[in-house]
Formats: C-alpha cells, structure tokens, sequence
C-alpha cells in the first residue's frame, strides 16, 4: 500500500497539467491512467505504418504550455517542437467558395471583402470585440475556480456588458451580414462542445484567442506534446501508472483516503480525477449517498454532442490541402440543431478534416499521407443509433463526400481506416452518453454554473478536464488544471 501526497486520475490533457503542477509544487504525485497509453482523448493510434492523433489537433495558446515547464525551470522547447500552422484553417463551401482564415489581417480583407465589402469593417469590430471577450473571459476568469456564487456575481457587470447572455451566432450576426462569414465566425464554438446558437457569446473568445497565440501543431503529432508532458512529469520525480482502471474512491466520513486500482490500494488526502464527470460520481463514489446524489444532479445538464471520426492512411501526399480543413455543407442552422437535439442521425453533414502530413511527413509512410475526419453528430442520448452497423455505412458515405469536394480518387488510393463512433466514447472514455465535449458550454451551465473544481462534501476531492471550469480544448482543460491546482497548494481547502 502505497502512500502520496497527490493521486490523479486520468492523463488526459487535465490530469497531465495537474500533475505537473503537483509535482513542480514539490508534491509526491501519482497519475493513473485506464489506457495502455496517455492522452486521454489524445490518444495516439499506429496502424499499417500510419500514425494517428486521436484528437485533439488544434494546439492554442502555447504559452499555457510553456508555464508548465517554466514551473520547474525548464522549457516546452526542449521536449516538444511546436510548428505554426498557416491559415490557422481552408473553410470550404459546396460552391466552391473558399475562406484561408489566418492572422494576416491584410490577407482576411481582400477575402472578406470577396464575400461582402461592406463586412470588413464588422470583422475588424467582431475581432476587437472577441479581444475584449478574450481579456475579461480568459485572462482574467479562465483560471479561477468558480466554488462561491459571490464569484459570479462579481465577474456578472462585465459578462453583461458582453452580452454574454447572447449565442456565439447572434453577436457574430450583429457585426457581419453575410451568410457564409457568420458561419465562418460562429463555428469556432463547435471546437469545445458548444452549439454556435446556443453557447454564450463569451465563447467567441475563441478567434481572439487564435489570432493572439497562434494555431500549432507539435512535430511528430499531439502524441507528441502528451509524451512530453509525460516525460516532464517524471523527470520531477512523478510516477505514472498505465493500463489500470480506477475502481472507486476510498471514503473515511467526509474524506477522500485513496483510490482503489487494479485490486491495488493507493493512498492519499488528496485525489484530483480528470475522469467524465458523471463517471466520478456514479462509479467512483457511487457507494455513497453523495455520489448517487451528485450523479443524478450531473445527469441533468445538457450534454454536448458526441464526434463520429475516421482515420486513414492514403497513397500520395495531401497534394493541395491545407493542414486544417472545414468543409461546410448547404445546411448550418439546421443541421447544428438536429446534430444536438436528434433523434436520427442527420442525412447530411459538415466536416473538420485534419491532413497533418502537410506540415510533417513522418506520421505516414514515405510518399503517403494520413488523415482524420471528423463529423459531429448526436449523443447517444439524443439518438440511440446501433453505430456497429450504422458505422461502416455512415463512414463509407463521408469518404465519398471526400473524394467529390477535395481528395480526388481517394478510393483508389485508400490504403488503411479506423473509426471512432459515440459507443467508443462512451466504452473507452467512460464518457457520459457518448458526448464529446462533457457539459454542454451554455452561460447556465458555465463558470459557477459548471461543476466546481473541488467536491463539496469530499474537500479533498477535486475535478479537472472538460466536465468542470472552464470547459473544453486544450486552453481550457489546461486552465483548469490550474485553477484546481490553485486550490489543492492551498494550507486549507477552500
């Protein structure tokens, strides 16, 4: 029976920074992970000499990233290399119409000017209004733990006088009149979870959040940044344990004392889970009255949607395709609302494809070229879909959408596929009803609103990832590792 001063659960993203952050703060930390590799949603996949990222592959803000290994005095450089992306994405239209949205400001007027001349003017106010969003909802909130409604009531003058109350969609719409420009400004809420129709305006924060930091991709993939995320934790002395389910958490009264893993005992006064959420409370503390409790609470948040994805490997390079690519299709606002209210999987879609051999040709064999695509679509919740036949359908009808719009022959060329459907969020990532993304991003189910950071009953038991403050991505599930981290290096729990 071992003892430490920290367990996390989970190497994702979340459970990886807290670590760090533990571990730099001179905590001797344990991180438990039920996969036989780190990473969580970034999973890496290797099959028929092709490496694919699970997800995520859009890498922001760098300087979060880099304060973790300054915490101890190191650098990010030393071990990962982080290569900018240009354009940040191709948006692409069924009629051809083409939008490189990237941070040349000259370069985004003569295209938005292409679209509608009268919308330069109200991109360049969106922007300056997602910076202002950006200043008020990520540098100044983004790493605090929301545990006090007082909290919310503080930031609450600022996020009125946002209009936060407004979707993502609406404010986009009251700076820009075009219809393929709203859409091109609105989708970026689509990334963490969020419905453009639904999700507070704070979220189109976004775009400043982009256009300030970059848009990134690290050499060898975001594998990559995982395994140096991992390396960094146990060059500090972290022990990280691999290919063991966390079965419970180990109650005395109104404390947390360890976790129960692989029919082992790990103790501490301090466990921290990057787990979904719904899973902590109902499987974790499911022995519990707070647990049952909490867990039917948490099942009464709306859920983002659930991601169908398809990995594979092509003969040939990515030719003219950019490392980004959003295709969209003739529906928007429609397709967004059956995509997060079902009940049916809808007939058409719109895609994101990632084509990372443009930018680094190592991650498929010489003189191929590997991809990912993916496609939102509903959460099992939504739309109870058999995805072991529905799949394979539904996966050979976006490959032919692929090859129409972009990748010519690429039936010919096909050399290897894998899918990833809602059912494998839900087995492999233990992933309330599939989703996605965890807790919906609207303005009542954010900052206060969102599951805290740290239990309320358990005070020695606390929360990082997408399921809590602030939400989803790579900034904010690194930003919650430090608002968590905030209150465990606290003397007494808040």
């Amino acid at each position: 029976m071992a003892n430490y001063d920290a367990i996390v659960v989970g190497a994702g993203f979340g459970g990886l920074a807290l670590a760090i952050r533990l571990q730099s703060a001179g905590k001797k930390t344990l991180l438990i992970e039920k996969r036989d590799k780190p990473g969580g949603r970034a999973y890496v996949y290797e099959q028929d000499g092709y490496k694919f990222d699970a997800g995520p592959t859009v890498i922001t803000d760098p300087a979060a990233l880099e304060e973790l290994w300054a915490l101890s005095g190191r650098k990010l450089s030393e071990y990962v290399t982080l290569m900018p992306v240009d354009p940040f994405y191709r948006l692409m239209w069924e009629d051809g119409s083409i939008l490189d949205y990237s941070d040349d400001q000259k370069k985004m007027d003569a295209q938005i000017s292409d679209f509608a001349p009268a919308d330069v003017d109200g991109y360049r106010r969106f922007l300056a209004y997602s910076q202002d969003l950006y200043h008020e909802g990520y540098e100044k909130l983004g790493a605090v733990p929301f545990l006090h409604f007082r909290q919310m009531i503080m930031a609450a003058p600022q996020l009125v006088r946002l209009q936060s109350y407004r979707s993502v969609y609406s404010k986009v719409a009251s700076f820009i009149s075009d219809d393929k420009l709203r859409q091109a400004f609105s989708f970026h809420s689509l990334l963490v979870g969020g419905n453009p129709f639904t999700a507070s305006a704070i979220y189109a924060l976004i775009h400043a959040l982009e256009r300030k930091g970059g848009v990134w991709f690290a050499k060898g993939g975001t594998g990559a940044l995982v395994d140096g995320m991992v390396r960094l934790f146990e060059d500090m002395g972290g022990e990280t344990i691999l290919g063991t389910s966390v079965s419970k958490f180990l109650t005395d009264g109104d404390r947390i004392r360890g976790v129960e893993a692989g029919g082992k005992t790990y103790m501490s006064d301090s466990v921290a889970s990057n787990a979904d959420i719904v899973h902590n409370y109902e499987r974790l503390l499911g022995e519990t009255a707070h647990g049952s409790a909490v867990a039917d609470r948490m099942k009464r948040y709306s859920y983002s949607m659930s991601l169908f994805v398809i990995y594979f490997g092509l003969k040939g390079g990515p030719e003219d395709l950019k490392h980004h690519v959003v295709l969209f299709g003739n529906r928007y606002r429609e397709l967004i609302s059956e995509i997060f209210s079902g009940p049916d999987l809808p007939e058409d879609f719109s895609l994101y494809l990632h084509c990372p051999t443009v930018s680094d040709d190592s991650l498929a064999p010489e003189g191929c070229s590997a991809y990912y695509v993916l496609s939102p679509v509903p959460h099992l919740g939504n739309a109870a879909i058999d995805w072991e036949t529905a799949g394979p359908i539904y996966r050979d009808k976006i490959l032919a959408y692929l090859e129409k719009q972009c990748i010519p022959n690429l039936s010919e060329r096909l050399v290897t596929s894998r899918i990833f459907t809602p059912s494998d969020f839900q087995t492999e990532l233990n992933s309330h009803l599939g989703s996605a993304f965890s807790v919906e991003p609207r303005l009542t189910q954010s900052a206060w609103f969102r599951p805290h950071n740290q239990d309320s009953k358990f005070k020695n038991l606390f929360f990082v990832g997408a399921g809590t403050h602030p939400g989803a991505g790579i900034p904010g599930v690194v930003a919650s590792a430090k608002a968590t981290a905030s209150i465990m290096l606290q003397d007494e729990p808040a």
